[in-house]
């Protein structure tokens, strides 16, 4: 069925995003009484556009972490896993659960998506700038969660880097999918929760590719 869109576009989308963050940290540190330090991951390219008003806004760095869907062979649409270009993997089930005959396959596309993440970040790394998560507070932003499965790995990729805080946010993402989320970090904010739930871009007015020289312009912006 047509969904109404929520939002005109991955900039605005990113704009009412950052308002809410913003609000959740200074909360936090009223609470707290720790000023957080926090750094903007987002996972690109379509993430950078929504994490770029949330880095302005917090006026912290914004940098990418690559992670990649591992598609079945049969059905690319079809996530079994995740994988970050540093090698992070998860998996949607147990590789036990897996027959003896389908690890080949399993193993194609886990360094098909591997290589894909490499080549992505090789692309984009270079406008990155150096940031140490250590003691941060760790922001990952993408434009929509799916299946949540390159949210999770993305987050227990950061975590070896032992941030003081993890929150995964996004604009759009199943309300079933919540509770699977937050086990994966300290923090989840999401704008909206529409049932049902067939595709992240279902929810934009407008959802064109973003293309590697604007994911660039992001980062150097």
């Amino acid at each position: 069925m047509p969904h109404t869109p929520l939002f005109s576009d991955r900039t605005q989308a990113g704009e009412e995003l950052a308002q809410v963050i913003h609000k959740t940290l200074n909360q936090q540190a009223n609470e707290s009484g720790i000023k957080p330090a926090p750094i903007v991951y987002a996972l690109p390219r379509g993430g950078l556009e929504v994490a770029a008003p949330v880095a302005q806004l917090l006026s912290c760095p914004l940098t990418i972490l690559v992670a990649k869907k591992i598609s079945h062979p049969e059905n690319p649409e079809l996530a079994i896993g995740a994988v970050t270009a540093c090698g992070n993997v998860l998996w949607a089930q147990p590789r036990r659960m897996y027959q003896r005959q389908n690890l080949e396959w399993q193993k194609t596309a886990l360094n098909k998506a591997i290589n894909q993440a490499k080549s992505l970040e090789a692309e984009l790394s270079f406008a990155c700038p150096q940031v140490n998560a250590e003691g941060a507070t760790v922001i990952i932003v993408d434009d929509g969660i799916a299946t949540g499965m390159t949210m999770a790995v993305a987050a227990a990729a950061t975590k070896r880097h032992s941030p003081r805080q993890v929150w995964l946010c996004a604009p759009v993402a199943p309300l079933k999918l919540l509770p699977w989320l937050r086990q994966w970090g300290d923090r989840t904010i999401v704008l909206a929760t529409p049932e049902p739930f067939a595709s992240v871009s279902n929810f934009y007015l407008e959802f064109p590719q973003v293309e590697t020289s604007e994911a660039l312009m992001y980062l150097q912006q």
